[in-house]
């Protein structure tokens, strides 16, 4: 309806606070779906775990992951809802990342890496993701294989890991409604050096909204002078969701590189447009648009894969589609990863995704602790803050209080 097609003697606006109860900063209904991708991503998690032994083929982990993931989403939301049937599946694909490997590598039967299989004591970093209707959850955590509670993880390798834990913990807690991006960079870095660790230099956490998982807020961990200068500030705000990407390395200066792995996973740039010129690169394209829509894809899922990695060559110049590169920290280092979910909503921030499944403090023996005091206190407070015991401990200091009139 146009201004002048409006009724000249309308209603009073109602009151913010009523406006604020009746549309919530996320539809249930939304957060709903969030939650039931997180579910799947945690069962899948929990079996992957579980199959991430000495002599597991990383690309079998990948590949059942994957698999589990489709199996997941397909079961929920199977009927259509208000007649219209909901898109489901893969968020992103899972990567199974070892040692100094950063992250996003999910080999294919044809790379000369299908062979690597997992070792005693390899850092294992498993990432995935599910969505429903584009709500994503998308998930990573850390492992050591073969590592107990009468084995437990030691050295650099269990300082890199909880240097990640606590700098996730800290993290989830700092992005609140009305703090800065740059503020969860700071909390990371000191997290980070509580153990002698380093955030792997650039990496990014994105904001999320439906069918996106790189929105235009962004958090960057470690970055280069160049970065700092370039990096634009946001302000995180109500009905925003984040996907926060902790990755942190036992090397001095946290830097990675490419080497020789070939990149598999991908995803399209829907905010670019070009018209391909090949005839095999539109097929693969409109293969790509098909199958994975605007969520990162591995093209293990695409009908031919040589022929698939050759079409994407000329999407991939023109920005069409976005590499997930493979990169490494130095040898003899390690990078240990956390990936969650978070919803800010009015009553505080909430965890869309689920705790890690395999990380347990006993797991962990480190010669270090938290040490930074303004840390420490932080990651004493609760996620969400008790409004109950919010109001008894206001009631106990105003009746702790001498009455002016008394003094």
């Amino acid at each position: 309806m146009s201004d002048a097609e409006k009724p000249t003697t309308s209603p009073p606006a109602a009151p913010a606070a009523d406006a604020a109860k009746a549309t919530p900063a996320i539809p249930e209904a939304d957060l709903t779906k969030y939650k039931t991708a997180a579910e799947i991503v945690h069962n899948v998690t929990k079996r992957l775990v579980e199959l991430a032994v000495e002599g597991a083929k990383v690309i079998d982990l990948c590949v059942e992951g994957d698999k589990l993931l489709e199996e997941g989403t397909a079961a929920v939301y199977a009927k259509p809802v208000k007649g219209v049937k909901l898109t489901r599946g893969i968020a992103f694909p899972t990567s199974i990342s070892v040692n100094n490997a950063v992250a996003h590598f999910s080999p294919i039967a044809s790379d000369p890496q299908a062979s690597q299989v997992l070792a005693k004591d390899d850092v294992v970093k498993i990432q995935l993701g599910a969505h429903i209707d584009g709500f994503a959850s998308i998930s990573a955590e850390t492992i050591v294989v073969g590592a107990d509670a009468s084995n437990p993880v030691t050295g650099r390798r269990a300082d890199v890991i909880k240097a990640a834990y606590t700098a996730a913990e800290a993290a989830m807690r700092t992005v609140k409604i009305g703090n800065k991006n740059w503020s969860v960079t700071e909390i990371v870095g000191r997290s980070a050096a509580q153990w002698d660790c380093k955030p792997v230099e650039g990496m990014l956490s994105c904001q999320q909204t439906q069918n996106v998982i790189d929105g235009k807020k962004r958090i960057i961990q470690n970055p280069s002078e160049g970065q700092k200068r370039d990096f634009e500030a946001a302000t995180f705000a109500e009905g925003e969701v984040y996907g926060i990407d902790v990755l942190i390395a036992s090397s001095e200066d946290g830097k990675a590189r490419p080497e020789d792995t070939r990149t598999t996973i991908f995803q399209r740039d829907s905010a670019v447009s070009y018209q391909l010129k090949m005839k095999n690169s539109r097929a693969v394209f409109s293969e790509v648009q098909k199958k994975a829509g605007a969520f990162p894809f591995n093209i293990r899922v695409l009908e031919d894969e040589k022929r698939s990695r050759m079409g994407l060559q000329e999407a991939v110049q023109h920005s069409l589609v976005k590499p997930y590169e493979v990169v490494y920290t130095p040898a003899n280092t390690f990078v240990a990863g956390f990936h969650f979910t978070i919803a800010l909503l009015p009553a505080g921030p909430l965890l869309l995704s689920q705790p890690p499944v395999w990380y347990k403090p006993e797991l962990i023996k480190t010669e270090k602790e938290v040490a930074d005091e303004e840390l420490k206190g932080l990651l004493a407070r609760n996620l969400r803050e008790n409004k109950k015991s919010k109001k008894k401990a206001a009631k106990k200091t105003e009746g702790d209080a001498v009455p002016a009139a008394a003094e």
